[in-house]
Parts: structure tokens; sequence; C-alpha cells
């Protein structure tokens, strides 16, 4: 498959300043970093670092070509708003998305949509992905994301 990244942003500017998650996936050296930043009840960001092996970066890979986020287009998605946005980042080998949409709150965001088909494919990758990050750094560092 060759080459191979990933990078997650979500957050949003509000009153309790610039509140975020991040992760994202060097595929080369299979670094997974981990940033979650809440100034809820002046909360600090929490910054992690683990590696995880050849073996769990295919099946990151495999769960992102299965998912076909590499075919769809984002120009039909809600732009970022007050609310704020995510945005979604892959290199796979010779192909590269980059993909920027509001912060979405369920499933009937995504029905309401210009293109639902593909804003669900995002939908659930990015649902699938948070799920495996929150795990291995709860693994890591008994850590409750946010």
């Amino acid at each position: 498959m060759g080459e191979f990244y990933l990078r997650y942003y979500t957050g949003h500017q509000g009153r309790h300043g610039h509140e975020f998650l991040e992760f994202e996936i060097i595929g080369e050296t299979g670094k997974l970093r981990y940033a979650n930043n809440s100034n809820y009840r002046n909360e600090s960001i929490i910054r992690k670092e683990i590696y995880v092996t050849p073996l769990l970066l295919e099946q990151v890979k495999s769960i992102v070509q299965e998912s076909e986020i590499l075919k769809e287009d984002d120009q039909q998605w809600p732009r970022k708003n007050i609310s704020g946005r995510q945005e979604l980042e892959v290199r796979l080998g010779n192909e590269h998305i980059s993909f920027e949409t509001a912060k979405i709150g369920s499933l009937v965001d995504v029905q309401e949509c210009e293109d639902p088909e593909g804003l669900r494919v995002f939908y659930y990758l990015v649902q699938d992905l948070k799920t495996l990050v929150f795990s291995l750094i709860n693994l890591h560092f008994k850590i409750k994301p946010i």
C-alpha cells in the first residue's frame, strides 16, 4: 500500500478558548500522536504519543480503504461554522485527500446535507477511527477522552 499518513482534527473557538481533539498516524514510523484540549474547568491540554505495530498500521489502512473515503468529495458538505469544524487528511500510496466540514452532531445532520452518502462515509469512518484511537490511548495511559 506504500506511504501512509492520517490526520483528524475537530475543534472550535468558544467561551473556553480553542478546544479541540486531534490525532495523526504517521505510517513510516508508526507514531500515533494525540492531543485533546478542553479548557472547561481550567483543564490543561493532554498530549500523548505512542508507537503502533506494523500490523495495526495495516489494519488502519484497511479501514480507510474499505470505507471508500478516497472516492469522496467534500464540495457539497456543510462548511465550517460557529459550532466548529472537522478536518480529515489521508495519504495512502499515491492518493491524497483533505476534507473540511462542519461538526456533525448526529446522522440527522448527515441526512440533511446535499451529499448525504458521501458525508455518511466520512461520518462512519471518523467514528471508527476515533474509537480505535481512544481505545489505544486508554490502554496505554488510562485517560478518558472527552
